[in-house]
């Protein structure tokens, strides 16, 4: 017998009771609604009722990742059926195997005529391509060159290129610097011809700072020093999709010796191997299979695998056996980098220095952010006739920049500025005027301009009350010695990383 939650059977009823209350006695209300507005209405109170009482029953983490992304869709009365969507053929089918018998019961207590929850994809979402597992036989092997080359050609290993290898992301694309040279040079020695010092590969790294990008180079160098070599390259979300139809469709001995069979596999998002134990023990015995051969496997995670959730200790261990290689976010050098190594192909289009260095300083949550940022700048400025500037960018990319935009205080970048030269935090407004002193006093009034959209009159105010005249003479002789003196450069370089970051 099911042990459902109180809340089903308490907060729930009484939610019942009004919505029996509520009733259907007028067509419209008095500002003019339909029944089906309030219908929807009504529809959305319900679910919120439910939605709060499963986040106090399964938590807020289950609730966030599988309850949250629920969108109610349409409620036919005839039959009694009520469309609950997901974004992902994934999420819908997990979220239909462990509640829809929760959910179900939910809604049935919540208002009587529902007879039937159905939970599918959200229909203006694209489903996955499916990743045909076919027979070796079933293709020749100069296909895997073809899909180096991009072409929709099924290869011996059987998946269709176009889901496969982005041929854009190379590592001759992949632009370095210190947040990212370990893992480059890491997924670099896992494609070459010798045999890697560590395996697996694990990629560590936040959204959009190039750990697909690095999984996708490893592919197609790996094909370049082993020509034949057969690759297997999804998503873990994918891989447990095409577990669950090899169970159902009583084809395991199959998954499992095509699966096996590769020389390299690439796992993506590896934090969605979660739950399902059977397909856990799979991806585990997977592993084990192909180290015992000396194959090569690189997974690649938004978080360390000690830090993944639901995924069995035995499994944890393999995924952190090798070298578990971290990418930090790109410092200003590296986002600038980026952005230059970007403008090659708009050339002979000119993108001031003024627009690269506000974008690379503004931008700073991840790189994709960043590149379609630039993208998006110049896209508009072509379309339009108009040139690239520091305006037309203020102007047009309002949205990325207020969303990066991290709210700096003066009071944060005294505070660096004091720690940085060791001086006490009183003399930001004192009025002594030793250098050691002065000198800290006009780094904080520059970085206060530069970081804050505060006025010079109010920046003034925060140092003692000094005259806004103060103020502009300190962020012009900042600027001036930034460009004669590369000690001061370097000062203020990294004081502006201590805040950014």
């Amino acid at each position: 017998m099911v042990d459902w939650p109180n809340w089903l059977f308490g907060g729930l009823m009484i939610r019942s009771e009004k919505h029996f209350a509520r009733g259907s006695s007028a067509k419209t209300d008095k500002n003019g609604s339909t029944m089906e507005d309030q219908e929807a209405l009504d529809l959305a109170a319900d679910w919120a009722d439910i939605s709060q009482g499963l986040r106090k029953d399964l938590g807020q983490q289950m609730h966030s990742q599988w309850i949250k992304p629920i969108q109610l869709g349409s409620f036919c009365k005839q039959s009694g059926t009520l469309d609950l969507f997901l974004p992902t053929e994934f999420s819908a089918n997990w979220v239909q195997d462990r509640f829809h018998d929760r959910l179900s019961l939910a809604w049935k207590i919540a208002r009587s005529e529902v007879k039937n929850v159905r939970i599918q994809v959200h229909p203006g979402r694209r489903k996955m391509a499916d990743l045909n597992l076919g027979t070796a036989q079933s293709a020749q092997r100069h296909a895997a060159n073809d899909r180096m080359q991009g072409r929709d050609s099924l290869s011996d290993n059987g998946f269709i290129s176009s889901v496969g290898l982005d041929p854009t992301l190379t590592f001759a694309a992949f632009v370095t610097g210190t947040t990212n040279v370990l893992a480059f040079n890491a997924a670099e020695r896992m494609a070459k011809v010798e045999k890697p010092q560590f395996s697996p590969l694990y990629l560590k790294a936040a959204t959009g700072q190039g750990k697909t990008h690095l999984l996708h180079a490893i592919g197609h160098a790996y094909l370049q020093n082993h020509p034949k070599a057969r690759i297997f390259y999804c998503s873990a979300e994918r891989f447990m999709v095409e577990f669950v139809q090899a169970l159902r469709q009583n084809e395991m001995i199959e998954f499992k010796a095509r699966l096996r069979g590769f020389d390299l596999l690439l796992v993506d998002d590896i934090q969605f191997i979660i739950g399902k134990a059977s397909a856990q023990e799979e991806l585990l015995y997977t592993i084990d299979a192909l180290l015992a051969e000396g194959k090569r496997l690189v997974f690649a995670a938004d978080r360390a695998p000690q830090a993944l959730d639901g995924v069995e200790q035995r499994l944890l261990s393999r995924l952190s056996m090798g070298l578990v290689a971290d990418i930090q976010p790109a410092d200003i050098e590296l986002r600038r980098a980026i952005l230059e190594s970007k403008l090659t192909k708009f050339a002979p289009l000119e993108v001031p220095s003024d627009v690269i260095e506000f974008l690379a300083r503004t931008i700073n949550r991840n790189v994709r952010e960043l590149v379609g940022g630039l993208n998006k700048l110049i896209a508009y400025a072509q379309l339009t006739g108009q040139d690239v500037s520091l305006q037309l960018a203020e102007e047009q990319l309002t949205d990325i920049l207020s969303a990066n935009r991290k709210r700096i205080t003066i009071d944060e970048i005294q505070r660096t500025v004091c720690q940085f030269y060791r001086v006490d935090r009183s003399e930001m407004s004192s009025k002594r005027r030793a250098r050691a002193v002065v000198r800290p006093r006009q780094i904080a009034m520059y970085l206060a301009k530069v970081l804050t959209p505060r006025s010079y009159p109010e920046i003034g105010r925060k140092f003692g009350g000094r005259d806004h005249s103060t103020v502009i003479h300190a962020v012009r002789l900042i600027e001036d010695l930034r460009q004669r003196d590369a000690d001061m450069d370097g000062d203020v370089r990294s004081l502006l990383r201590q805040l950014e970051s």
